[in-house]
């Protein structure tokens, strides 16, 4: 299927900004590029690297005054995300060396004060695939997703402790539970075309039968098209933006997506 996404930001910044954005998604396996616009107001220059997860970053200074990035895809994804009832764990000492990172504990996903709760949620089912839909169940059947409600970032020990939260804090104890179980799962933002009301998204892919396959404990079904912007250990990795210096005022976000028809050019 095709999609289209976008996504405005317009900021009020008091002095000259130094800005970090993560907003270009890039092709893969998954997804494949066809057409993308990035335009600032006022236009600035702009150095892109990539990050050691392999995200594309655009780093640049605002200037004082309103200052605005606007970025629209046209990218190709699947329906829905692939599921592998059954697909079996993968031993560390089998693991591909880039998988090693995303099984520690990270600011936000301390796997080393889960490993009897994740052991608990998993007792009886399957090693690998089996016990990630466990723990996305125990999510679900333990938190009230309430989009738009968490304005701070929650750790996984944090949510554990809470009746709601937001998708990225979800993700958070998933990945949590998954990395105490000795499985790699990394966060993912991006965009989703059912999320009611549209907004960045965000979920976490566990690796699992030798690839990494989509979790998300604030979905029902893999029904869906998703576009992966960035991946990283958790929510500390993956900000759509990072302002430096004195803080500036975000006057307004809009995110759009919808289906399209496959391009002509």
């Amino acid at each position: 299927m095709w999609m289209h996404a976008t996504c405005y930001l317009e900021f009020n910044t008091p002095v000259a900004t130094p800005f970090l954005f993560m907003l270009r998604p890039r092709s893969g396996w998954q997804q494949w590029v066809s057409r993308e616009q990035y335009v600032l107001t006022p236009s600035v220059p702009v150095v892109e690297f990539t990050d050691t997860f392999g995200n594309l970053c655009q780093r640049l200074v605002a200037p004082a005054g309103r200052f605005s990035v606007h970025t629209s895809v046209d990218i190709e994804t699947a329906e829905a995300s692939d599921t592998a009832a059954g697909a079996h764990f993968v031993e560390v000492q089998q693991l591909p060396d880039d998988t090693l990172p995303f099984l520690l504990p990270s600011r936000f996903c301390e796997a080393d004060r889960f490993s009897e709760m994740a052991a608990s949620i998993v007792t009886g089912w399957a090693p690998g695939y089996d016990q990630c839909t466990a723990i996305v169940d125990y999510i679900r059947q333990t938190k009230r997703y309430a989009p738009g409600t968490g304005q701070e970032i929650n750790s996984a020990c944090e949510v554990n402790e809470r009746h709601q939260a937001v998708c990225r804090d979800m993700a958070h104890l998933g990945i949590a539970c998954c990395r105490a179980l000795s499985i790699p799962a990394r966060m993912v933002v991006g965009y989703f075309e059912h999320l009611q009301p549209m907004d960045l998204h965000a979920w976490f892919e566990a690796y699992v039968g030798g690839r990494w396959y989509t979790f998300d404990p604030t979905q029902g079904d893999h029904q869906g098209g998703r576009v992966a912007i960035a991946y990283g250990r958790d929510a500390a990795d993956v900000a759509i933006y990072t302002q430096f210096g004195d803080p500036v005022e975000l006057l307004r976000m809009d995110v759009a997506v919808e289906r399209m028809d496959e391009p002509s050019y």
